[in-house]
């Protein structure tokens, strides 16, 4: 039985060639499942079997058809029955298409891999790109973006509070329990403290003025700052600003144009729980009782403390009437 149902016995004559310094020779071809089958014209004695799916043409379109059993093969077949030529394009392409593809099992691999490296790059990178940009940025950048943020959140807050009596007293401060910072207070719309890229805290009055005295402040002041030590400000902002813009500063030092617009209200808008183990014991470390500043918390839930064993007030009573003055020209 042949490859194809409707032929009961299929074959043609042939003019074979072994090799290109061969003679060619007249030849019997046949063909069954997945082999063409070159026999000598007089002795039908087999001189060739070629795999059909192999079998490649040499002159497609053209008569007489020639054939060789693959791409880089010497031998060579030439066929001039019609029949015979529609049959063997018709088995071999049949045959060909129920073949494994390597090639097509390669290509649906690669797209795959090509998917899963867009979905990690689409959640990874974006996150791994900033926190480098971040880790890398050097000291001058970060002041230069902190500016930037403080100057968005000024649009909010109005400009900074500070004349020549509280100058000295928030300098003490800053040396007292955030040394290497710089403390800028903002008269409104902050009830608390915020912790910029850079060196730059920034301090709600009315942290200052609505209370009796610095430990509500210096409560604040503390929690940003041992905040900041788990999660970087200057990631926090490039998270903000967007891939774009921290691939920028990563190229350029510099941010694009209006890249922090509109994260002073986000930060405004943001309350971050406070860490009141850690935040209490550098109080009590500091020798600053850290109750009026666990009772100004909004959750007000009961904290077990010890009292600091020697009491050290951070700035005298005059320089606490200076501070609060400080909005004050």
């Amino acid at each position: 039985m042949t490859a194809l149902s409707e032929y009961q016995r299929l074959e043609s004559t042939g003019i074979w060639r072994e090799s290109p310094e061969a003679q060619r020779r007249e030849v019997i071809v046949a063909f069954g499942d997945a082999t063409l089958v070159i026999s000598d014209g007089r002795s039908a004695r087999a001189l060739a079997h070629w795999s059909l799916p192999a079998l490649v043409r040499l002159n497609p379109g053209s008569t007489p058809a020639l054939y060789a059993p693959g791409p880089d093969a010497d031998e060579e077949l030439e066929i001039d029955d019609e029949t015979m030529i529609s049959a063997v394009e018709k088995v071999r392409f049949a045959l060909a298409s129920r073949l494994p593809r390597p090639g097509r099992l390669r290509l649906w691999v690669m797209l795959g891999m090509t998917a899963v490296a867009a979905a990690l790059g689409l959640f990874w990178l974006p996150d791994a790109l900033v926190s480098h940009v971040a880790r890398v940025a050097p000291p001058a950048q970060r002041d230069d973006i902190g500016a930037i943020v403080l100057a968005e959140l000024t649009t909010l807050t109005g400009a900074p509070c500070m004349n020549d009596a509280a100058e000295p007293v928030i300098e003490a401060l800053a040396a007292r329990l955030v040394p290497g910072k710089s403390i800028v207070l903002l008269p409104t719309a902050l009830n608390g403290a915020l912790a910029l890229p850079g060196k730059v805290l920034v301090l709600g009055m009315a942290t200052v003025q609505g209370y009796d005295g610095p430990e509500v402040a210096a409560g604040n002041l503390l929690a940003v700052t041992l905040a900041a030590e788990t999660t970087d400000p200057l990631t926090e902002a490039l998270d903000w600003a967007g891939l774009r813009s921290a691939f920028a500063l990563l190229t350029t030092g510099e941010l694009p144009q209006d890249a922090m617009k509109g994260y002073g209200q986000a930060l405004l808008a943001t309350v971050k729980p406070a860490d009141k183990p850690a935040v209490t014991a550098r109080l009590i470390g500091e020798g600053v009782d850290p109750e009026p500043w666990l009772q100004s918390l909004a959750d007000n839930e009961p904290y077990a403390l010890a009292a600091p064993s020697a009491v050290e007030p951070l700035m005298s009573d005059s320089d606490w009437v200076r501070l609060q003055g400080a909005c004050m020209r």
